[in-house]
This record gives structure tokens, C-alpha cells and sequence, in this order.
């Protein structure tokens, strides 16, 4: 496959899935925002989210008071973020009409109603009537575009570049989501601890990745942090688990390896055993922000390794 068309194909899988995580992040922090909580509290969970999106120098330039909803704006309509819902839409369908004849009929037309559609909701003010229900929408699309990839394109290279760019997208997201929400609540709670506005706290975030009736279903007992950082850094079986998307991040990098891609794949599979070989309390007593900060900067690493490998090298 020409490295022009694999990139194509990568970046149009990694801006769906990163406005879908966008999304997610966003909706965590409007239901968290909706606890009893004082006005600076408020503030700082809206300024971590930019912090860990490394958003807040480019949200400073623009606005002088974080709130819900400039920061709203920000991440989901501004054309000049690059994380936005907005421009990641854009630029997933921008992706697919350059690589058009590699796709299905059914993936290109579920990428283009999505772009259109987004527009119609916006100009009606949907965001701002009721933004949970817009990023619904936003993450049902996604499922979607998804499926119809899966069900509808032959199992070829094309395919595995799409998944690679999904799942590498979806593990950076999900250590972001999991660091955001620890690096600013409380620490140190253990489960006879923690009250009912913690237990809202730590609900909303598992919601946030689909993972509350998964949690129920695996530990059957109270919510609690040191379980919710388990179950998305090294559980295998759930989706959104960073030891999850390794495994599929290995995987497809196997089916497209070429002559010069060994040391990236040993890259990945050192990250991927490290992950599926550890413990949480070995994970907890080095420091969970440090230990997810390793990982984002591991993973970006990877990210170029891939780009320099199969793709378009990224620009220095």
C-alpha cells in the first residue's frame, strides 16, 4: 500500500476516535460539574481538562475566564483547535474523500452525513440546549463508523491501518481521561472512605468510557479509585483498556510489518508486555500521574515510529 494511502486511512481512524474521546472527556466533566462543589473547585476540574489536553496555552490566547462554556466552545466548535469536535470531524472526512476509492461505499457516505450533520446541529444550537445529547451524538457516530468499517471493508492493510489509528488514538485518550480525573480529585481515599459525592465522581468517570456496568459486573462492590485505574490500565477484557488497545495495537502492527519496522514493533510489544505483566499497587506506589505521563509519552513516541515506518513522516 502506497504510505500516502495508509496515512490517509490512519489520521481519518485517529480523528474519529479523538472527537468521540473528546466527547467523553467533555460529558465527564459537565456530569462531575453538576456535584455540590464551590465556584473555584468548578474551575479547576475545566482547567485540568486543559492541562491534560495541552489545550490551556491556546484556550488562554482566546478567553480570560474558564467555564463551561468557553471551554465548550473551545473543544467542540472551534476550527482553529486542533482537537476540537469540529475540526477532528472535518479532518476524518477530509481523509476518507482523499483515499475514496480504497474505501467502501458505506464508509465514505457514514463519514460525510456525519460532517453534514454535525453542521445542522451546531447552527440549531444544540450544544448549548442540551450538550450531553450532543455528544451522544458524537460518540454514536463514531460506534458507526466503526462498525460499518468492520463490517463492510475486506480484512486487508487498509483495514489494519484504520484499527491502528483507532486503538493508538483511543489508548492516549483513555490514559488523558484516567490522569485528568486523578491528577485533580482526591487521593489517598480508600473504599470506607469515600463518600456519596465521590462515588457520583468516580460513576461518572466509568460512564465516561463505557465502563460502569463493566465495573459492576467484574468487581461486583463498591466503586473505588484504585479499581477504576485497574480496570482501565490492565484489564485485557475491557474495551477501553490501555492494556486492550495495546493488544490490538501489536496485532495489527504484525499484519502490516515491512523490512524496516522491527524496532518498532519491538517498541510496542516492550509497552504492551510492561502493561499486561504489572500490578496496580506496583503502578500506585510509583505515582499514578507519572506513571500515566510515562505511558502519553510513549505512546506519542510511537505514534511518530509508526509515521516514520508506513506513513507520511510527520514535520519536525
Amino acid at each position: 500500500m502506497l504510505s500516502r494511502t495508509a496515512d490517509h486511512l490512519f489520521w481519518m481512524a485517529r480523528y474519529t476516535e479523538r472527537a468521540e474521546n473528546t466527547a467523553r472527556m467533555l460529558d465527564v466533566n459537565i456530569q462531575t460539574s453538576m456535584l455540590p462543589q464551590s465556584a473555584i473547585d468548578a474551575e479547576q476540574g475545566w482547567r485540568a481538562m486543559l492541562g491534560i489536553s495541552e489545550l490551556q496555552t491556546e484556550y488562554d490566547s482566546k478567553y480570560t475566564d474558564v467555564n463551561a462554556k468557553n471551554v465548550l466552545d473551545f473543544m467542540v466548535r472551534d476550527p482553529a483547535n486542533p482537537s476540537s469536535i469540529l475540526t477532528c470531524l472535518t479532518l476524518a472526512r477530509e481523509n476518507a474523500r482523499a483515499v475514496r476509492g480504497t474505501l467502501t461505499t458505506e464508509v465514505w457516505e457514514t463519514q460525510n452525513a456525519t460532517w453534514l450533520d454535525m453542521q445542522k446541529r451546531l447552527d440549531r444550537g444544540l450544544l448549548e440546549t442540551d450538550p450531553s445529547h450532543f455528544f451522544e451524538w458524537v460518540k454514536y457516530r463514531s460506534h458507526l463508523s466503526r462498525g460499518v468499517t468492520i463490517g463492510t471493508m475486506l480484512k486487508d492493510e487498509a483495514i489494519h491501518f484504520i484499527r491502528l489509528g483507532t486503538f493508538l488514538e483511543r489508548a492516549d485518550n483513555t490514559a488523558r481521561i484516567l490522569d485528568v480525573k486523578f491528577h485533580g480529585g482526591k487521593k489517598g481515599k480508600h473504599a470506607e472512605e469515600l463518600t456519596q459525592r465521590d462515588f457520583y465522581y468516580w460513576a461518572a468517570l466509568l460512564r465516561s468510557v463505557s465502563g460502569f456496568e463493566i465495573y459492576r459486573k467484574v468487581y461486583r462492590d463498591v466503586i473505588t479509585p484504585e479499581r477504576v485505574a485497574e480496570l482501565l490500565i490492565l484489564r485485557g477484557d475491557m474495551p477501553r483498556s490501555l492494556l486492550a488497545c495495546m493488544d490490538e495495537v501489536v496485532q495489527n502492527l504484525q499484519e502490516v510489518s515491512n523490512d524496516v519496522s522491527a524496532e518498532t514493533e519491538r517498541f510496542a510489544g516492550k509497552l504492551h508486555a510492561e502493561l499486561r505483566f504489572a500490578r496496580i499497587e506496583e503502578i500506585l506506589d510509583a505515582g499514578l500521574h507519572d506513571s500515566l505521563t510515562e505511558f502519553l509519552e510513549r505512546i506519542f513516541a510511537l505514534g511518530n515510529r509508526i509515521s516514520r515506518d508506513f506513513l507520511v513522516p510527520l514535520a519536525a
